[in-house]
């Protein structure tokens, strides 16, 4: 009796250990399960561990479910909860910041980080864009698929990656420039330059920016120079992009507008070898130090982000910092940045 006592007893002690374990063994499992992609608590943990990542958290808005992403120069908010997509964001805006930088000769510091929407869907760019743009709120419903630049924040949407990169590439300059330049460039050298950060490629975890790929403004500089539709130079560097944006009818002059001025900013760095490099450096340095050789109340007017940049103040400043910096004969000028844009266009095709 004594000995089958023992037995009993055993075999109690073996099931209860059994059960031990097998709880110990499927808690341990439990706790080491990673959450799902499809949550928050499961993209934080895939997005911390990258390189251009410092910091993320949860964003609580009235939007939908969101991530705040913290990186060395940005803070992006984000309703966009797409993998693959957030992985990527990181990497690009730390990418064209320091593309930015590359149109100075020296690097200048940034102090605070800049901010950066984006939103799932339009309905929710929509919902934030009426709250955050004030009274001009219904001015930028107007734009079909894109992104805007304003109170120091860029704001886009998911209008699928290429797009979302290009827009963001865009506007991150008109940010970068509001934020650091003391005078508001003119309005064919700002989106000249803006147009430079359009177009990237993503290869070991980093994006490079390739302007001479830009094939949708290279597309339109062909169309428009082989009818014979080129806006003269002169026009080109007086003219305010909301003198043809706002006008419906006058598409190929947005093109040519936008194709121009992009064409205009790579012929002054590019033409020759780079020879008119240096007087393009300078003009920019001239705005981002308040440097231009211009009277007081010019002055007063190109730093003043709250007076609105009218037709007619573009019209004055741009031809006349253009004599300034560029210097050379304006027809010679024109005769070349002519056969700059043809050499461009060369091998383009269009259908």
């Amino acid at each position: 009796m004594k000995k089958n006592r023992i037995i009993l007893v055993l075999i109690s002690a073996i099931f209860i250990l059994a059960g031990c374990q097998q709880q110990q063994s499927t808690s341990h499992s439990t706790q080491n399960q990673t959450p799902a992609l499809s949550t928050t608590d499961g993209l934080i943990g895939y997005l911390r561990p990258l390189p251009a990542v410092k910091e993320v958290s949860t964003w609580q808005n009235s939007y939908g479910d969101g991530l705040v992403i913290i990186t060395d120069h940005y803070k992006i908010y984000t309703t966009l909860l797409e993998p693959l997509m957030l992985k990527q964001v990181p990497a690009f805006v730390e990418a064209a910041y320091r593309a930015y930088q590359e149109q100075l000769p020296y690097p200048i510091e940034t102090q605070l980080k800049f901010d950066v929407y984006l939103f799932a869907n339009r309905s929710q760019w929509e919902s934030f864009t009426k709250t955050f743009a004030g009274a001009n709120w219904p001015m930028y419903m107007k734009i079909k698929q894109g992104a805007y630049y304003l109170n120091g924040a860029c704001v886009t949407y998911n209008i699928g990656r290429t797009k979302v990169f290009s827009v963001l590439g865009h506007e991150g300059w008109h940010q970068f420039c509001g934020r650091h330049f003391k005078y508001r460039l003119p309005s064919w050298l700002d989106e000249g330059i803006a147009q430079l950060f359009e177009t990237s490629k993503y290869e070991g975890n980093s994006f490079t920016f390739i302007p001479g790929k830009n094939y949708g403004r290279l597309g339109a500089l062909k169309i428009i120079l082989d009818g014979k539709q080129a806006i003269p130079l002169r026009k080109i560097i007086m003219l305010n992009p909301g003198e043809v944006v706002l006008d419906e009818s006058s598409n190929k002059s947005v093109m040519a507008f936008y194709a121009q001025s992009y064409a205009l900013v790579r012929f002054l760095r590019e033409d020759n070898y780079g020879i008119r490099l240096n007087q393009y450096h300078q003009m920019l340095l001239g705005a981002l130090n308040g440097t231009w050789p211009i009277n007081e109340a010019e002055a007063e007017i190109a730093a003043d982000r709250n007076v609105q940049l009218t037709v007619q103040w573009n019209s004055y400043i741009s031809p006349k910092l253009f004599d300034i910096y560029i210097k050379d004969d304006f027809d010679k000028v024109e005769q070349q940045y002519y056969q700059f844009c043809r050499k461009l266009v060369y091998h383009i095709s269009v259908r």
